[in-house]
């Protein structure tokens, strides 16, 4: 008889306490969230700015094996699979690395106007110029 009064004496939330609940996570959701997404947007660039470091040493890496950076024509594609040519000792990147954060190949273009390559994103809005997250990431900046 004991037993049936404690369990008859635990009691759960009201749906007034859940409300509030929610409506204070909501509050705090509205307050932090606008300060956290627009370093997202920095985070792309920032990982564009690190892949274009990281296949400018692949680039080089060819240039070492083959006296020369790969043409306009051949592309980035040479720095993961072979065309044919004797002195390729990669792959120096791997297929992944070649599309920048948002999903679309990176730019390269060889000899470029600004070295001897140029290597960039349009980033996000994939176009270019612009601002912010729409900034191009380039190899020459």
């Amino acid at each position: 008889m004991q037993r049936r009064s404690l369990i008859a004496d635990k009691r759960g939330f009201t749906l007034v306490e859940l409300l509030v609940v929610m409506v204070i996570i909501g509050l705090l959701a509205a307050l932090v969230g606008p300060k956290l997404f627009p370093q997202l947007g920095k985070a792309k660039q920032d990982a564009a700015k690190a892949q274009i470091e990281l296949l400018g040493q692949a680039l080089d890496r060819f240039r070492l094996d083959e006296d020369r950076y790969p043409s306009t024509q051949e592309g980035l594609n040479t720095l993961v699979e072979n065309p044919g040519l004797e002195k390729w000792n990669g792959p120096y990147a791997k297929k992944k690395q070649l599309l920048d954060p948002w999903g679309r190949p990176y730019q390269y273009q060889s000899p470029g106007t600004h070295g001897e390559y140029d290597l960039f994103s349009y980033g996000r809005d994939g176009a270019p110029g612009g601002e912010k997250e729409d900034k191009d990431v380039t190899s020459w900046e």
